[in-house]
């Protein structure tokens, strides 16, 4: 059984996005096509925040808040070539911004539960040896039991 489910685009153009050499062309909100025949893989081509400091950073929080003790799902929604080529990593802090855990996503979906200490956290994509995509969008959805 699926509980509430988000989904998150790729709303700024130049905020916390590798920019350096690329392309990014914006079709739709759901549409963003992104080239750059130079990147490195384990380059982090874009993050998503739970929670930022707005004076510094001037974007809101794009990811939803969620706790350690529930379960969820996370998939990406992009076409790639090769179709292993983007990867996403799931970074999660405490309460200072310490490092509580993190999670690494090949196949694009998987479910995960955050740490007990969680209070913040972000999603990275990766280049994983592409060099050219599309990006839809990524859906985090609350997993429940049904009981």
């Amino acid at each position: 059984m699926t509980g509430e489910s988000w989904k998150i685009y790729w709303n700024e153009y130049a905020k916390d996005a590798f920019i350096y050499g690329s392309e990014i062309i914006f079709h739709a909100k759901d549409d963003i096509e992104y080239k750059n025949e130079l990147m490195p893989p384990g380059t982090v081509i874009k993050k998503w925040f739970s929670k930022v400091n707005y004076q510094m950073m001037r974007i809101e929080p794009s990811l939803p808040m969620i706790d350690g003790e529930g379960r969820y799902h996370i998939s990406l929604d992009a076409s790639a070539k090769p179709p292993d080529g983007l990867i996403l990593k799931l970074v999660f802090y405490d309460r200072y911004d310490a490092e509580a855990g993190s999670r690494i996503i090949r196949d694009g979906r998987d479910d995960f539960q955050c740490p007990l200490k969680t209070f913040s956290y972000e999603v990275q994509l990766i280049n994983a040896g592409v060099t050219r995509f599309h990006f839809h969008s990524i859906t985090i959805t609350e997993i429940t039991d049904g009981k």
